[in-house]
């Protein structure tokens, strides 16, 4: 009996062990995706180092991975060979676009910017001060970079917007890791805004990318909120016709759930896609017509005049009558490198402009009334 006994206190131990190692493995950091929303990116804590997966947006699939390796510690041995080591904080980066350097000062981690390509698209006091003093470097073209001033500043990251079959050149014959930042292919406004924790686990700056996101999450909220109590849903077109092509945002694109956020009817809601679609003029003028509100992103127009100089037929939508146009003037404005990372500003103006009674206190940032 007492055999017995001891043998069954002895199974008792081992299950007991066991569950409470199941138990740690089941809650283990290292099995928790802390990417909530985007679709496209996830991360995780893993013995040293933080996993980050980009997935392949056109095939399915992975499109690249990482180890987030801090530089104060040892690389872990037996990472695949698919994994690209970066060592963080990155400090010398060279990257392609403003809307990455833009929201790279937002976290104060501008001092990483070692170099840039398309210089004229970046509209940046800093940039441009980098650039005369040389503590910046223009690389040239994003299309062919100057692998010489590529290796002069001797990056110890490239960030880049990958696109389908990619190849990148001849900077991919450098020993530098290729980060391709995937966040322009999100179609879910804070799913885009999300990857501010890849870029802030990059730099070295993870609360204040937590936090950032955060105060994003809460901003869009509150005003989704706001204009659900709305008592109308006015109908709504986008853009406008330009060389004889009318590009607008498919139905289930970002700049469309925005609009539906706001509270507006976004005419072609029924659409699959998520990127744009291509149509003429008369496409367009046949269902949207008498569309309630006309949101246009172009430059250089300021009055209905232009636009209808742009194209005479734009006098005969309903929103051009009634003065029911808003434009945002890309060239005037920060809006390609501010709202990916910030939806919920974009989503306040959409409800200003839709919901004046539920929303009068906004004032406009980025898109302006043709009055005239």
């Amino acid at each position: 009996m007492k055999q017995t006994l001891t043998i069954m206190i002895l199974l008792l131990t081992v299950m007991c062990g066991s569950c409470l190692r199941n138990d740690k493995a089941v809650n283990s950091p290292r099995d928790t995706n802390q990417v909530t929303t985007a679709r496209l990116l996830e991360m995780s804590q893993q013995a040293g180092y933080t996993l980050a997966t980009v997935k392949d947006p056109w095939k399915g699939g992975v499109l690249h991975r990482y180890a987030l390796v801090p530089r104060d510690s040892v690389v872990p041995n037996g990472l695949p060979d698919d994994i690209t080591i970066v060592r963080t904080p990155v400090q010398h980066a060279l990257v392609y676009s403003a809307v990455h350097t833009s929201l790279l000062r937002e976290l104060g981690a501008m001092q990483c910017v070692h170099g840039i390509v398309d210089a004229r698209y970046f509209n940046d006091p800093d940039i441009e001060q980098g650039l005369r003093d040389g503590t910046i470097i223009d690389c040239g073209n994003s299309m062919n970079p100057t692998v010489e001033k590529v290796i002069d500043m001797q990056p110890d990251a490239i960030l880049l917007s990958p696109y389908q079959d990619a190849s990148y050149g001849h900077i991919t014959r450098l020993d530098v890791p290729i980060v391709e930042c995937a966040d322009y292919l999100e179609y879910e406004p804070l799913g885009r805004a999300e990857w501010v924790k890849f870029y802030g686990e990059l730099v070295g700056k993870r609360a204040q990318a937590d936090s950032l996101y955060q105060a994003v999450v809460n901003a869009y909220s509150e005003v989704r909120q706001r204009a659900a109590t709305a008592q109308t849903h006015p109908t709504v077109v986008s853009e406008m016709v330009i060389s004889g092509v009318w590009n607008l945002p498919g139905g289930k694109s970002y700049m469309a759930r925005v609009m539906a956020d706001a509270g507006g009817n976004y005419l072609w809601s029924d659409d699959d896609h998520t990127g744009s679609l291509s149509l003429d003029f008369n496409q367009v003028l046949a269902r949207a017509q008498d569309a309630d509100y006309w949101l246009i992103k172009w430059t250089n127009i300021n009055t209905l005049a232009d636009l209808q100089g742009a194209y005479d037929l734009n006098k005969e939508m309903s929103a051009f009558k009634n003065k029911h146009v808003y434009v945002c003037d890309t060239q005037q404005t920060r809006f390609f490198e501010v709202m990916p990372f910030h939806p919920e500003r974009l989503l306040r103006e959409f409800a200003a402009i839709l919901h004046p009674e539920v929303f009068p206190d906004v004032e406009l940032k980025f898109y302006h009334h043709l009055e005239k």
